[in-house]
């Protein structure tokens, strides 16, 4: 690995406030993996046609074969297999807006993506993922959809009276973590480290309380990772294509489940201390000391949100293979070591409470769900709260990763190729996450913190296509809503 980056130039270029416009969406020139210009007869894209007819195939297989299964014996604990839902056609007060949003965003979104300037476009790209948000979380009404859902027995808001002394809260965490303890914690409570029910603490304290507050927090932060993942992709590609991928990361049916489970708060801290890493490796901020070190921080805090977050590594250790230097490394650590100790010295003990937890999930319906349909189906949860376009995105990105690789080891990688180390290290840990058992189910929200970082490989779809990608998202989004009333 090197100090240093060879494009720290044309990075400080790309900084300046007016950028060049760019050309229009449609004439951009389509490149392969290599980045190289294509012909389009060679562009992959009826392989790309065929990838998401294979995720079809596979959503339809998790449905029917799910809901053979639950209907013979109901160990998937879901009422509508593979997803946390009900089947209840209905629409609600989000439903014109979400439908004017989503016209608004297939219309403009794709041409402003590429010719506003930089911080414009992160700020349109950060509003365009909020009201996406808001309008489908308001599908439902406000009470169903946003006020009440972080606010019902098994949430995070139903425990915050335990929390009137947090030292001796967190002490006594792990002693109710088991549901054979005394006065065991409420699910989701128990079922993570106590960062997260200490966020909803902490709102309460500052008069944020309630279930409104919460769900305002959560898709407000949530929403935000779209734009941490723009600044990492430019930071590490270019910005040509962290404009290509604008779009897709603002209309993307994850914001279904940003809007509102906690989920999307965690997914916002863990791309945002990607984001600060990848600032940091390249050197484009004034302070990279500074962006290493909140980089360390917010991905330690990360692993006190999420039990499963510590799989960030794989990407973060993407982002500085990416880079071509380990530079932020020492400043990172020690951030996340000052996160680590002081859980720790508070009372909380990560590598304690963990097995506690493995043991909690196997008392619940983690023990009953069947592994052999989970293992498969959680894939199916991730596509649809991604959208068909990842199946596409990851066949190319895929494709790319041995000519990535090969290239590390030699100089920076193109910007094709640094999206596809991103989207395979993604994979990678999906893979893991997937393989451990520990993620039976609701993955559609779970893995919210690593398929996010999937979507930026659909810049490298040809930019004829973009448009109708697009339009695949947001009617897939637009019908899950609409059809089904899911649990987050």
């Amino acid at each position: 690995m090197t100090d240093s980056h060879p494009s720290a130039a044309e990075h400080q270029r790309l900084h300046v406030e007016q950028p060049e416009p760019a050309p229009e969406h449609d004439t951009i020139v389509d490149t392969d993996p290599e980045g190289n210009k294509t012909h389009p007869a060679r562009s992959g894209r009826r392989a790309d046609v065929v990838a998401a007819g294979a995720g079809i195939l596979l959503i339809a297989a998790a449905v029917l074969i799910g809901a053979e299964i639950q209907r013979t014996d109901g160990t998937l604990h879901v009422p509508w297999p593979p997803l946390q839902a009900y089947w209840l056609p209905h629409w609600g007060p989000g439903t014109p807006a979400a439908v004017l949003v989503a016209v608004l965003g297939i219309t403009w979104m794709p041409g402003l993506a590429l010719r506003l300037p930089w911080r414009r476009l992160l700020l349109v790209t950060w509003a365009t993922a909020m009201a996406w948000t808001w309008t489908l979380a308001l599908v439902d009404g406000w009470q169903r959809g946003v006020a009440g859902r972080l606010a019902t027995d098994y949430e995070y808001l139903s425990e915050l009276n335990r929390f009137t002394d947090i030292p001796a809260a967190l002490r006594d965490f792990t002693h109710h973590i088991l549901s054979t303890q005394p006065q065991p914690w409420a699910t989701h409570v128990a079922g993570h480290p106590p960062g997260a029910v200490l966020t909803f603490v902490g709102l309460d304290r500052l008069g944020l309380g309630g279930g409104a507050w919460a769900a305002t927090w959560c898709i407000t932060t949530g929403s935000s990772a779209a734009v941490a993942v723009l600044l990492a992709v430019r930071a590490l590609a270019d910005e040509t294509t962290a404009r290509r991928a604008a779009p897709f990361l603002a209309l993307s049916p994850a914001a279904i489940w940003i809007g509102v489970s906690a989920d999307g708060y965690f997914t916002a801290v863990a791309t945002w201390g990607l984001a600060l890493l990848a600032l940091a490796a390249i050197r484009t901020t004034a302070r990279p000391l500074a962006a290493a070190l909140g980089a360390g921080l917010m991905l330690g805090f990360a692993a006190y949100l999420s039990y499963g977050l510590p799989l960030l590594a794989v990407p973060a250790l993407a982002v500085l293979a990416t880079a071509r230097t380990a530079r932020p490394l020492p400043a990172a650590v020690l951030g996340a070591a000052a996160v680590v100790a002081t859980f720790t010295l508070a009372g909380f003990a990560w590598w304690q409470a963990y097995p506690l937890l493995a043991q909690r999930y196997y008392q619940g319906a983690g023990g009953i769900r069947p592994y052999n349909y989970w293992v498969w189906a959680d894939l199916a949860c991730a596509l649809l709260s991604t959208g068909l376009v990842v199946i596409a995105a990851a066949r190319r990105a895929l494709a790319a990763a041995p000519s990535a690789l090969h290239h590390l080891r030699r100089r920076t990688p193109s910007a094709p190729q640094a999206v596809a180390v991103l989207a395979c290290a993604a994979l990678l840990s999906i893979l893991i996450a997937d393989l451990s058992g520990m993620s039976k189910a609701e993955t559609e929200r779970i893995w919210l913190p690593l398929t996010i970082w999937l979507l930026p490989a659909a810049a490298l779809l040809p930019a004829r296509d973009h448009r109708r990608w697009l339009v695949s998202q947001v009617v897939l989004a637009l019908l899950l809503n609409h059809l089904l009333l899911t649990n987050w």
